[in-house]
C-alpha cells in the first residue's frame, strides 16, 4: 500500500488504499445514523473486503439494522447492523456486521422484541480474494517487503509475539478519527465525557485495530491483504497515555480457490494495554486478562 512501483510489479494498476483505512472510512460513514451517541462499539463479524480501493475513489455506505437486544438495566441496548461500502461506480468494496451499545431515548419505553442475528463463526476460504488481482510473484521482492516468510512458512498453532509497543496520544487519535469522518462524541468531547462513566474520552476501537495490525508487521510482514474479518471484540476500553502491544496465533491455513499466487492465513490477534506479550496474555480463568483490549479473528492473504 505504500509503493506504486511495487504494486504495479505485482499486477495492480497502482498501490491500493490500505484495507483498514477502507474499513475506517466506511465505518465513519455509518456513525451519524448508528453510533453518534453510542456508549461503545462492541464487536464485528462477517466482514468481507470485496474490491480494491484506490486514491481518488469516492466511498459511501448503506446500513441495515438486523438485530436488537435491550440490556438488563433498561437504560440501553445493543443494535446489530450490517453495513456495506460502495465506490463511485456502485461496486461493493466492503460488507460487515457490527454491534453497538446505545442509550434508549426514553428509558420507560417498552422494549422491542429481542432479535439476535445468526452470524458465521468464520468466512470460508473460497469467499476470499476478490479484492486482489492475479499477482505476478516474480515482482515480489522480499528485501522490499521486509520479510522472506511466505504462506508455507506458517503453521497452525504458531504464536508470534510482535514485540514492539505503540503509545496512544490524544492528539494523534483525534486527528486520525476525524479524518475517518467518525464523529462519535465519546472520542472528541472531553466536557461531556469527563462527566461520564469513564471520566475521559474513549479511543476509537478501530484505531486499536490499526495499531495492532501495524505492530503485526513484525512477524507477518508479507501478509499484505486483510481479506475478511471473521469476528472481533473490543474487550475493554483504551485511553490515551497507554501503550498497545500485540501477539497473534495462526488458527488455520488454507488455499484460495483458483489461486496459486496467494494463500490464506486465519489469524487471531490479541492487543493489550501496558503489557508486553512475551507470555501471550489472553484469559485469566474464564475471563480475559485485565490487560487485553482487543480480540480479533481475521483472514489475511500472503504470497506463496
Amino acid at each position: 500500500q505504500s509503493g506504486d512501483s511495487f504494486a504495479q510489479g505485482l499486477g495492480y494498476p497502482r498501490a491500493p488504499v490500505d484495507d483498514l483505512l477502507v474499513f475506517h472510512i466506511v465505518f465513519g460513514k455509518t456513525v451519524p445514523d448508528i453510533s453518534l451517541n453510542a456508549v461503545a462499539n462492541l464487536g464485528y463479524a462477517g466482514g468481507r473486503f470485496l474490491a480494491p480501493v484506490y486514491p481518488g475513489d469516492t466511498l459511501h455506505a448503506v446500513s441495515e439494522v438486523i438485530g436488537l437486544r435491550e440490556n438488563s438495566n433498561g437504560q440501553s441496548g445493543v443494535v446489530y447492523v450490517r453495513s456495506t461500502g460502495f465506490n463511485q461506480d456502485g461496486v461493493e468494496v466492503l460488507d460487515y456486521v457490527r454491534w453497538v451499545m446505545v442509550r434508549k431515548r426514553d428509558p420507560r419505553a417498552q422494549a422491542q422484541e429481542t432479535l439476535i442475528p445468526l452470524l458465521p463463526a468464520a468466512l470460508a476460504p473460497d469467499a476470499l480474494g476478490d479484492a486482489v488481482p492475479p499477482l505476478d510473484l516474480e515482482g515480489w521482492r522480499d528485501d522490499l517487503s521486509g520479510s522472506p516468510y511466505r504462506f508455507a512458512d506458517y503453521e497452525i498453532g504458531e504464536r508470534i509475539d510482535h514485540v514492539d509497543g505503540s503509545t496512544v496520544e490524544e492528539a494523534e487519535h483525534m486527528i486520525a478519527t476525524r479524518l475517518y469522518q467518525n464523529t462519535a462524541k465519546v472520542h472528541f468531547n472531553q466536557f461531556t465525557e469527563g462527566q461520564g462513566r469513564f471520566g475521559r474520552r474513549l479511543i476509537y476501537g478501530g484505531h486499536v485495530i490499526s495499531i495492532a495490525r501495524a505492530l503485526s508487521f513484525n512477524g507477518l510482514a508479507n501478509a499484505f491483504h486483510v481479506a475478511a474479518i471473521n469476528g472481533g471484540r473490543h474487550v475493554s476500553p483504551l485511553f490515551a497515555g497507554l501503550t498497545v502491544f500485540a501477539w497473534s496465533e495462526i488458527l488455520d491455513t488454507a488455499e484460495v480457490s483458483g489461486r496459486d499466487d496467494v494463500g490464506a492465513l486465519r489469524v487471531r490477534t490479541i492487543a493489550t494495554k501496558d503489557n508486553p506479550c512475551t507470555d501471550f496474555p489472553l484469559k485469566d480463568g474464564e475471563d480475559y486478562d485485565p490487560s487485553v483490549i482487543l480480540d480479533l479473528d481475521y483472514w489475511v492473504l500472503i504470497p506463496r
